[in-house]
């Protein structure tokens, strides 16, 4: 898949959106942009605002495919991170970006901000960009990251200008301090050989003086770049200081991750002609209405090695040339025929939720036609996503109750090495490492 980009630019002098031909967003089931002044910031990937769509943020390697990559850049910021997102039902405004160190955990570090910034932490989008004959009348912005002078861990918060926080993203800058290398283990419990992968990993600090690292050096694996079930690991397995290696091995289950399934894809870059995974499309609505096939319960199926990208979103249109501005908003309707699951929900799971078990992704029971079925406003794109149950007594949700999990699936491991200095007041990001499972 090519993603095509043309990015212009234009200021926030344009003329506010108020096309006729278009349905305000307000008249197709959606509430206006809410207020998020009342709301306190979260130091995770979230959105504040219900005008907010189809945030993806990422390293800028050049290539047509960028979109897809994690926003992690080393120190020396030779590839920058970019944010692009939507605003629906607004006209162009004013918005500021600002950035907030944070320790190992996800908090504020406290470190002033011109120990991390160079310039002053108030950044405005200038990259602006109306719709272009488009039902669902939209803003695109684009943002540069500002650099650095501190690895570790940082938010991006998005607001108005003196007003509303609009969205947060999680960014990483690390360091190369310290050697991290990766390799696959044995898994371990009944089911392990079948359904999870297991990765061990060295960290060697040669050339890095490490100061207690039992305690000082904590450690976070991540499946295919999500924050939503990533695993922590507060101290090492084995500490080797005659050869200045911290050994991480995992014996217990829970510390491997399951391989689940390749992701289930559908494609709605053309709303003429049915994509991938289409059913039927009604082009008589405003938004346009698509129909997913219906999808069945994966679990206890053979493994399918079918291509995907992680979870992750293309948006784009084969129709038009500027795919930032001229791939519209449709309805995207998704039908999963089992049977009904007692004291448990259903959620729509993947980048186009956002990770999140949000009301909108959750899908209710169609006792008529036997299935679960939901309904998002999405960008015209190529998309994976799971279903996942989130039982009434669980804090999160399983996805290889309807998707099953083997140990075959390919999929996407980092390992990320935090570090807090003698005398330092934040954590810093000194190792980073990325390996691949199974991957063909």
């Amino acid at each position: 898949m090519i993603l095509k980009k043309l990015y212009g630019s234009m200021f926030a002098t344009l003329l506010a959106i108020g096309i006729t031909a278009c349905v305000p967003l307000e008249q197709q089931g959606q509430g206006t942009a809410g207020s998020s002044s009342q709301q306190s910031i979260r130091y995770e990937d979230y959105v504040y605002d219900t005008s907010i769509r189809s945030v993806q943020c990422y390293r800028a390697t050049g290539g047509p495919e960028a979109v897809l990559e994690p926003a992690v850049i080393s120190l020396n910021q030779e590839q920058p991170i970019l944010l692009e997102f939507d605003r629906l039902n607004a006209g162009p405004q004013r918005l500021v970006a600002k950035l907030v160190h944070c320790n190992a955990d996800w908090t504020p570090s406290g470190l002033n901000e011109t120990q991390y910034l160079n310039d002053f932490n108030e950044f405005f989008l200038n990259d602006v960009q109306n719709s272009i004959n488009t039902r669902v009348p939209y803003v695109h912005y684009r943002f540069r990251v500002p650099r650095v002078k501190l690895s570790g861990n940082y938010v991006l918060q998005v607001s108005e200008e003196g007003g509303n926080l609009l969205l947060t993203r999680r960014l990483l800058v690390h360091e190369n301090l310290v050697a991290v290398t990766a390799k696959l283990g044995a898994p371990t419990g009944p089911d392990g050989k079948a359904a999870r992968q297991a990765v061990e990993f060295n960290v060697f600090y040669k050339d890095y003086p490490l100061v207690n690292p039992a305690q000082e050096v904590k450690a976070v694996m991540r499946q295919n770049h999500r924050w939503d079930n990533v695993k922590v690991y507060p101290k090492p397995t084995f500490v080797r200081d005659d050869q200045r290696r911290l050994e991480y091995v995992f014996f217990e289950p829970k510390d491997h991750f399951l391989g689940l399934s390749e992701f289930r894809p559908f494609d709605t870059r053309s709303i003429r002609f049915k994509g991938l995974g289409i059913d039927r499309i009604n082009l008589e609505t405003s938004p346009a209405e698509v129909y997913l096939q219906a999808d069945r319960n994966r679990d206890g199926a053979a493994y399918s090695q079918d291509p995907d990208v992680d979870g992750k979103q293309l948006f784009g249109n084969r129709e038009y040339g500027n795919s930032i501005v001229n791939a519209d908003y449709t309805w995207v309707d998704f039908e999963l025929r089992t049977g009904e699951v007692p004291n448990g929900s259903v959620y729509i799971l993947g980048g186009l939720t956002d990770w999140q078990l949000s009301n909108d992704a959750r899908m209710t029971y169609n006792a008529e036609r036997q299935a679960y079925t939901g309904r998002l406003l999405l960008k015209q794109g190529y998309f994976n996503y799971y279903y996942a149950l989130k039982s009434n007594n669980s804090l999160e949700a399983d996805a290889s109750y309807f998707e099953g999990s083997h140990f075959a699936t390919g999929n996407t491991y980092d390992i990320l090495i935090y570090y807090r200095p003698p005398g330092s007041r934040a954590d810093l990001l000194i190792g980073y490492e990325e390996i691949s499972f199974n991957r063909r």
